[in-house]
């Protein structure tokens, strides 16, 4: 999910996937998912994020094996029931993609959700990494307060900032093709939105909602809601790191 601030100049349009790769995007657009959930089938047999459960979808993943997801939200979750009806898919755990697909490693994202993860997969020159909700193809993702962390995901963003050449394949929006520069980008804008937090309180704000107002201001009404889980969770990392 986003909050539909911060998208950055410049990151490029949707570009050719590696052979083993294919992409199909849900049908559930809104503010919070911004086109629909981006759904990743690899190797023609692992599903990740299925989305919601939307059969003319489901049934366009194809006779996959395996099915499992980035996190828990859902957008991505909620079509995995039907999705093992129609193929007979296990689901798998996060730490098992590396058992069934070649080159693949399972990197740990906290922030966005204390589950999040991402999968990383070095394969043939091919570097590619499926990030969830962790970097986003466009805009900034919320920190889900009281599950989310700032300061898990400042450090997240830290860990993505260093892979320099690895193409995002993100939960939503488009492809990205550097994840060092993605996530360099969004970890200044998270410190920077702390700075505002921060002035915000100097100026007088009390309330999450105070918070908002200020800092968000020009945020969509429709993520609005969205803009103050983040606010919370920024509070709260805040309380400790003032």
């Amino acid at each position: 999910m986003t909050n539909g601030v911060g998208a950055r100049a410049g990151w490029g349009p949707e570009s050719g996937l590696p052979g083993f790769i294919r992409h199909l995007l849900a049908p559930n657009p809104s503010p919070m998912t911004l086109d629909g959930t981006n759904t990743w089938v690899v190797d023609g047999v692992l599903a990740i994020d299925p989305g919601p459960a939307d059969d003319e979808h489901l049934r366009a993943i194809g006779a996959i094996r395996y099915t499992t997801i980035t996190h828990g939200h859902i957008d991505h979750v909620e079509g995995v029931p039907r999705l093992i009806e129609l193929t007979g898919a296990e689901r798998i755990a996060p730490e098992r993609v590396a058992e069934v697909i070649e080159g693949a490693s399972v990197v740990p994202s906290p922030g966005h959700t204390s589950d999040s993860v991402s999968f990383l997969v070095d394969r043939g020159g091919d570097r590619v990494i499926f990030t969830g909700d962790a970097i986003l193809g466009r805009g900034s993702s919320v920190v889900m307060w009281p599950d989310g962390d700032v300061g898990a995901y400042l450090e997240t963003l830290k860990y993505l900032s260093e892979l320099e050449g690895v193409t995002v394949l993100p939960g939503h929006g488009p492809i990205l093709p550097d994840c060092a520069a993605a996530a360099n980008w969004l970890l200044q804008h998270r410190l920077e939105r702390l700075d505002q937090v921060r002035d915000a309180l100097r100026q007088g704000a009390e309330t999450p909602e105070d918070v908002v107002r200020i800092v968000y201001a020009d945020v969509d009404p429709g993520v609005r809601m969205a803009a103050e889980w983040t606010v919370r969770s920024q509070l709260a990392y805040l309380r400790g790191n003032p």
